[in-house]
């Protein structure tokens, strides 16, 4: 076996947590932070592109306070997952989701509380809208707060529970640029609801509690950069979406490749939301970052996106890709990547002088041509 694949899904490597700094301003609504991990005598490699996995762990208050409700010690033997016995307080800390409510659970506290019948009745196939409102914004306790009768023995609770998965995150930094580490530009989600604080399982792992954590290397070879190094980049990724786009310009300074590369970015403000700003100048400074267009949406009384900045730019980006750029994306799947697609036919079918469906056409050759290619979640 050889020492790149000592380390994997099933056994990750236990990774110091070397740098967690905030990215944005102190006082700002959003938090969104940079790690460095570092990876150390691990022998693991990645490509730019890749994401790292990262086993998280729950948080230590919200296992208490179920252990507390249930009236359990936490010392109790339960299975985890995998079939091995472990006290009950590990299993909820490391092995078992508490974020949301699982259907099982829901099924068990409707089965023991007549006035929770109406939770079997929205797990019908048919009312899944139902369903997913009464999820939003509730984790396990929640169902054992509102039907305070409701008891289980400590393994048949853990049986209504599914497993904890690692999170996935796009990797912000080439192998090549910092040989020792690799790095990841995560927000951290805290928010309000039922009256009480809720936290996003890894993302507050990282930022509050992480001093080392179990990672592995996701390869995503979809999302590589072309091998030629003349070949021209074009990059959206607002918000968390540019992490890979640092990682490529990283990546195109350090192997001297000589391609053009053009970053769109956005956020929220200028002056407290511009991710690696001194970095991305200094891309600029160099010739390794040929363009660099922002849309910060709450800077003006009307909302600039990056689909925005796209369709001021409209010509030149037709002409680079007419000159055979590849065109990558990165973030929030459900509006923005829909948006760019949007402007991005836009700008084909008017600079092009195509109808809709040529504008189409000439979309898919760039997908079929590996030349379109997105990261989106």
């Amino acid at each position: 076996m050889s020492t790149s694949s000592l380390y994997s899904r099933k056994n990750p490597f236990l990774a110091p947590v070397t740098v967690n700094q905030r990215l944005t301003a102190e006082g700002t609504k959003k938090e969104t932070r940079h790690f460095e991990i570092s990876l150390e005598g691990s022998h693991l490699t990645y490509e730019v592109g890749d994401s790292l996995g990262v086993f998280p762990s729950n948080d230590p208050e919200l296992v208490e306070t179920i252990l507390n409700k249930l009236e359990f010690s936490g010392e109790e033997e339960v299975p985890a997952p995998d079939g091995a016995i472990v006290p009950l307080k590990r299993a909820l800390l490391h092995h078992y989701i508490l974020t949301e409510p699982s259907k099982q659970l829901l099924e068990a506290v409707a089965a023991k509380d007549s006035s929770a019948a109406f939770l079997k009745e929205m797990l019908n196939p048919n009312v899944r809208t139902e369903l997913d409102r009464y999820l939003w914004g509730r984790d396990v306790l929640d169902p054992l707060l509102e039907f305070e009768s409701v008891r289980f023995a400590p393994e048949e609770f853990v049986k209504v529970l599914r497993k904890l998965q690692p999170r996935l995150y796009s990797i912000a930094s080439s192998q090549k640029y910092h040989p020792s580490s690799v790095h990841l530009t995560v927000a951290v989600v805290r928010y309000e609801s039922y009256n009480r604080s809720r936290k996003g399982v890894c993302t507050t792992f990282l930022s509050d509690r992480a001093q080392t954590v179990p990672v592995f290397v996701h390869s995503a070879k979809h999302f590589h950069i072309p091998e030629d190094p003349e070949a021209s980049l074009i990059m959206v990724g607002p918000g968390t979406g540019v992490a890979p786009f640092r990682a490529f310009l990283q990546e195109r300074k350090a192997t001297g490749a000589r391609g053009r590369n053009w970053l769109f970015f956005g956020e929220q403000y200028a002056d407290s939301d511009f991710f690696y700003q001194e970095e991305f100048e200094a891309f600029q400074s160099d010739g390794v970052l040929t363009c660099l267009h922002t849309a910060f949406s709450r800077d003006q009384d009307y909302k600039i996106y990056v689909q925005h900045r796209m369709l001021e730019n409209a010509e030149e980006i037709y002409a680079w890709l007419e000159a055979g750029a590849y065109f990558y994306v990165c973030g929030d799947a459900a509006r923005m990547a829909k948006d760019v697609d949007t402007a991005l036919h836009s700008i084909v079918a008017k600079v092009g002088n195509k109808t809709v469906e040529e504008a189409k056409e000439y979309i898919e050759a760039l997908k079929k041509a590996k030349r379109y290619r997105r990261d989106v979640y």
